[in-house]
């Protein structure tokens, strides 16, 4: 008879999903309130102009308007200068 004994257990099929992050609105896109622009772990990109960073570091847009994204550079605690990724959100002209 022709059998397998011992064949084991595999070590595959155990990789966790995808938690899609990136970027959701790019640069020149219409953001409305509340929209999330950046879904991310730790802070790659930083808060900017009317933007404000969630709990799980989601950037979302305080009010409507146009994105955009700039770099700066902010000294840190080490007193040196770092050059910083920031979102901000340029406010619709009102009527």
């Amino acid at each position: 008879m022709a059998h397998k004994k011992a064949g084991g257990s595999t070590a595959l099929g155990r990789d966790s999903q995808s938690k899609r992050l990136g970027i959701k609105l790019f640069g020149g896109r219409l953001a409305k309130v509340g929209n999330v622009i950046v879904r991310q772990r730790g802070t790659k990109w930083h808060p900017g102009k009317n933007v404000k960073r969630g709990s799980d570091d989601t950037l979302y847009a305080m009010v409507s308007g146009t994105v955009k994204f700039t770099n700066k550079k902010v000294r840190g605690f080490d007193g040196g200068l770092h050059a910083r990724k920031f979102v901000n959100v340029v406010p619709a002209e009102s009527k």
